[in-house]
């Protein structure tokens, strides 16, 4: 992008469209902090979040069936728990996205005619092709020139089929060298995929705040001198947690732990209630994860590629769990987890006394720690300059793109 476009008036800089849904939280959380990184590097940009549900709604079969959002289903299932039943879920929601792709992309035809992007960016699966072709039937129909179009992995691998690759011309950012060979394999040119430093994370998490670990421990009724762990399961927590809070106290290890049971009242009373031998705080929702990741030592969560590299930014080790309950996509998290020797994968959280051992043994600790510090992921401040870059290449080299997309 030309150094130029910084004087011009704030309504002439460059429309940059981010796609996310809120099936689960990610997909927003890594727009939102794409569109804060950027601010931060005072981009010449206009940055437009949209929710790709609010664009295809009137071609989402199961709103007009129940009238409820697919999405919502979604994401009743993880606030219940249910995370077991989101991998059967699957083939159906595959099914359903054929059945409405050609209404879908003509709905996205429509909703990019004006006004017109320099760059559309998706941050979601599922929806890829669908967004591709759209884009391009816009093109053919203005002018034939090809707006570039990105996706940027929130999972550390992909899913094949149609999850997160397609086979079309566009750009791909990912942040692991199996997701890159996945792209290669599919068939995306080399110099369209681009791997990062690592996932996105909010900017936030890099700041340490300038507090005393001890101080704030004893603020929670912690020992300010034993290992803590931080228990987090998303925003509605899980009853996993009750499990690891029980197999713990059993084990009378001398740690102690924070909880964060996000949006779940009831299983916050429930952990508030149970006479534990060991130190704890327990806290509901809070925006301040950053703060009680800088008085852990390590992570105890499910192995969800927001939460670990939260945690990872954070310099903390984890332990999540990798069973049939654990959705599809975040099956290789774990395996990434134990190759790069970051933490541990255990089988069940029955099984967390085990390795909680392992994790404060100081020498598997000291081990664990080291691979952490090695990440230095930035990817979060790496991101703008790529795009930017993309924004930058000659329109030609994409124009015949516009030409044969639609098929």
């Amino acid at each position: 992008m030309s150094p130029a476009c910084a004087f011009l008036p704030r309504q002439q800089y460059p429309l940059i469209d981010l796609i996310y849904f809120d099936a689960g939280g990610g997909h927003r959380a890594s727009a939102t902090a794409l569109r804060t990184a950027a601010e931060q590097q005072r981009r010449p940009w206009q940055i437009r979040l949209i929710n790709l549900r609010d664009v295809l709604e009137p071609a989402d079969f199961i709103r007009h069936l129940t009238g409820v959002r697919s999405e919502d289903v979604y994401n009743a299932m993880l606030k219940f728990d249910l995370t077991a039943g989101v991998n059967p879920m699957l083939p159906l929601m595959r099914l359903l996205i054929r059945r409405t792709h050609r209404q879908n992309v003509t709905l996205l035809a429509r909703h990019w005619m004006e006004p017109r992007p320099a760059l559309v960016v998706s941050l979601i699966p599922h929806f890829n092709r669908a967004i591709f072709e759209g884009l391009r039937m816009a093109d053919v129909r203005r002018n034939g020139i090809a707006t570039p179009m990105v996706t940027i992995m929130t999972d550390l691998a992909d899913c094949p089929p149609h999850f997160w690759i397609e086979a079309q011309e566009q750009f791909l950012i990912c942040a692991t060298a199996v997701a890159a060979r996945q792209a290669l394999a599919i068939g995306l040119d080399s110099q369209r995929v681009v791997r990062t430093s690592g996932m996105i994370v909010r900017p936030e998490f890099y700041i340490r705040q300038h507090i005393s670990r001890g101080d704030e421990r004893r603020r929670l009724g912690l020992n300010p001198g034993l290992p803590t762990g931080l228990v987090m399961f998303g925003g509605y927590g899980s009853r996993r947690m009750l499990t690891i809070a029980r197999r713990i106290a059993e084990s009378r290890q001398p740690i102690q732990l924070i909880f964060i049971c996000g949006h779940n009242q009831y299983l916050r009373q429930q952990l508030t209630a149970m006479e534990l031998p060991f130190g704890c705080h327990v806290e509901g929702f809070t925006q301040n994860v950053p703060y009680f990741m800088q008085l852990a030592d390590f992570f105890i969560g499910k192995p969800g590629p927001g939460a670990i590299s939260e945690a990872l930014v954070s310099g903390l080790p984890v332990i999540v769990a990798r069973n049939t309950s654990t959705m599809v996509q975040e099956r290789y998290n774990a395996e990434w987890i134990v190759q790069n020797q970051l933490g541990i994968a255990i089988r069940s959280f029955s099984e967390i006394d085990k390795a909680v051992a392992n994790m404060i043994d100081e020498e598997q600790s000291r081990r664990f720690r080291s691979h952490v510090a090695m990440l230095n992921n930035r990817a979060v401040f790496e991101i703008p300059e790529i795009l930017d870059e993309i924004m930058a290449m000659p329109r030609a080299c994409l124009a015949q793109q516009a030409v044969h997309a639609i098929s």
